[in-house]
């Protein structure tokens, strides 16, 4: 019987405009119902934030639809599967998938949306599902090496590189032999990526200049950006890039609380001179996949070649100032919100 269970949730209230403010928010509570044949509950344990979830909450077209008003707030997770009727998981599993913001998960077991699928945390602690291991990880994999393509000896720049996506780009065109510059902000930050992730270089955007650096980094050029961030640090980029550069566009963190339209490249002009191209990369293209890229990757951390830093914040009550951390920069590594136990 999960009846006694009180489930709390955060649900979409308002389409913000600009950053997320409390009021765009509701908070819900309602009773874990009890499951059917086929259904799973599971336990929320650790939340998955991630600058993406602020273009769900935008309402138009995009790669997937829009979380609905009073719906709960999309998000990934990790958790443990407390009741079952399912062939496909047992009580005690721990699972990743689509948890939402809540403290319990209710439904089909084979529920597409939620796709979840069993970890392992005695191969890797519970937290790393949701980084190199997870989306963020295989947003990183995919769209350097798919979309990307390096090759030995070329020169790999990546904003917001100490971040989620950031850090596992570097470390995976670090093991295909390339050189590595990130971009970061602060010194803190930069000193991580290069003294623990191994990049060759790291740039301040807080405190000099990224045109300059990107000069005294990559005097040879840029073979392929990593774009997380959009803005103006794409349009500097842009100025540096080689012929025949890849350009894969993650993210525009710096775009998406705008309230006037996106800012777009003035200087992609550079991509026709250069005869260089220009990809998105969204990770669910590639979900058929996601055990190849973590089969390889936890080797690697096997191996102790291939570092992960998450930064874990306690409590669902916290999440709406959670979340603003990822926009503030105020987040160092994988930002995680922890609601339960394990």
């Amino acid at each position: 019987m999960t009846s006694a269970l009180v489930n709390k949730q955060f649900r979409l209230a308002a389409r913000p405009v600009g950053m997320p403010k409390n009021s765009d928010w509701s908070v819900t509570t309602e009773a874990v119902r009890d499951i059917v044949d086929g259904e799973i509950v599971v336990q929320s344990i650790y939340l998955s934030l991630d600058p993406a979830m602020r273009g769900w909450m935008n309402e138009g077209k995009s790669y997937i639809r829009p979380v609905a008003i009073d719906e709960v707030m999309r998000a990934g997770g990790v958790g443990k599967v407390i009741a079952s009727k399912s062939s496909r998981f047992a009580v005690g599993d721990y699972v990743s998938g689509g948890t939402g913001v809540q403290n319990y998960w209710v439904g089909a077991a084979d529920d597409k949306t939620a796709a979840f699928y069993k970890v392992d945390p005695k191969l890797a602690p519970l937290p790393k599902y949701l980084n190199a291991l997870g989306m963020p990880g295989m947003t990183a994999y995919f769209g350097l090496l798919d979309v990307g393509m390096p090759k030995a000896g070329e020169t790999v720049v990546v904003s917001g590189a100490a971040g989620a996506v950031g850090q596992t780009v570097g470390q995976v065109a670090k093991q295909k032999g390339c050189r590595v510059v990130g971009i970061a902000g602060g010194k803190d930050k930069c000193d991580f990526v290069v003294n623990e992730l191994g990049f060759d270089a790291c740039i301040d955007y807080k405190t000099g200049s990224v045109k300059d650096g990107l000069k005294q980094h990559c005097p040879n050029g840029v073979d392929i950006y990593f774009d997380n961030v959009g803005g103006e640090i794409l349009d500097t980029v842009l100025t540096r890039i080689n012929m025949k550069a890849r350009i894969i566009i993650c993210g525009a963190i710096s775009q998406y609380n705008n309230t006037t339209p996106v800012k777009g490249p003035a200087n992609y002009l550079s991509l026709l001179v250069n005869r260089a191209r220009m990809e998105g990369i969204v990770v669910f293209d590639y979900a058929a996949r996601y055990p190849e890229a973590a089969a390889e990757m936890g080797k690697w951390m096997a191996q102790g070649k291939f570092q992960t830093r998450e930064d874990i914040v306690q409590g669902l009550e916290n999440f709406p100032d959670t979340l603003l951390m990822l926009f503030e920069g105020k987040n160092f590594g994988k930002l995680i919100l922890q609601v339960g136990q394990e």
